[in-house]
């Protein structure tokens, strides 16, 4: 783990959320373990993002989830137009939040959730709510968004989590992540500025 990394937040209470049952017809331990195996893939790429490249980190449990964040400078990204991928700088955008959501049970990167971002400035001022929609980055997935901010220091950011809609197999374990998350982290050192 870098010095960088070890120096951050790492501010994961207890887990509360539901542990996968290993009694089942439906998954042998070997399926478990390859999940487990994905997920902890996930939690190395995603602590690189924490530890080499953002300001700020920190992640959370909750429930079921395992959610976290990581702030650094804006960065462009490929947008859809109607028909063709368009490379969007980003403008006077200073600030990227990157939202990661884990499965508690197995650290799985769980996709197609809808993710909100509450960010508030130093004087508990809101400055906005935004859905962070997913994010192909060259090394993790996650939920991201640039945005305008309009001093460094430390806000909040608050993490709203709906339930995703997808169907699940195993009739043990496939009623996971059924509920919505909510989750504020305070203290967030935020430098702004562009990359």
């Amino acid at each position: 783990m870098s010095e960088r990394l070890s120096s951050q937040r790492n501010d994961l209470p207890r887990r509360r959320a539901r542990s996968i049952d290993l009694d089942t017809d439906e998954r042998t331990q070997r399926e478990l373990h390859l999940a487990r195996t994905q997920g902890d893939a996930y939690g190395e790429a995603f602590g690189h993002l924490r530890g080499d490249l953002a300001s700020d980190s920190g992640e959370r449990y909750c429930g079921d989830y395992r959610i976290g964040y990581a702030v650094g400078p804006a960065e462009g990204a490929y947008e859809w137009s109607a028909t063709d991928l368009v490379w969007r700088e980003p403008g006077d955008q200073n600030l990227h939040v990157a939202v990661s959501v884990r499965d508690a049970g197995d650290g799985r990167f769980v996709p197609g959730l809808r993710v909100l971002v509450t960010v508030i400035d130093p004087l508990g001022r809101i400055l906005g709510t935004r859905e962070h929609p997913l994010l192909w980055h060259p090394i993790v997935y996650h939920y991201g968004s640039d945005w305008r901010v309009g001093s460094g220091g430390p806000h909040s950011l608050r993490v709203e989590v709906d339930p995703p809609m997808f169907m699940r197999a195993d009739p043990v374990n496939g009623d996971r992540l059924a509920t919505p998350a909510k989750v504020q982290f305070d203290a967030v050192q935020v430098e702004l500025g562009t990359e």
